[in-house]
């Protein structure tokens, strides 16, 4: 994955598209956005929302893991 900092206005397919991880990462917090149709529209904020997750948490933890 790039130095690049992971940030909540992403998209799921940005994020899927920059670490070939995350969708294991994001399954791992209840997130099983990497085969969801809404992936190259919703960002990683709402979605974390729309399940319940805190979002700042999230991406701080996806942030630290790279």
């Amino acid at each position: 994955m790039s130095k690049e900092k992971i940030t909540k206005d992403m998209t799921f397919a940005e994020l899927i598209a920059k670490d070939k991880d995350a969708a294991k990462k994001l399954s791992d917090r209840g997130l099983f956005c990497g085969g969801c149709p809404m992936a190259q529209f919703e960002t990683i904020e709402n979605g974390a929302k729309a399940h319940g997750v805190d979002v700042d948490k999230l991406i701080e933890e996806l942030n630290n893991e790279k």
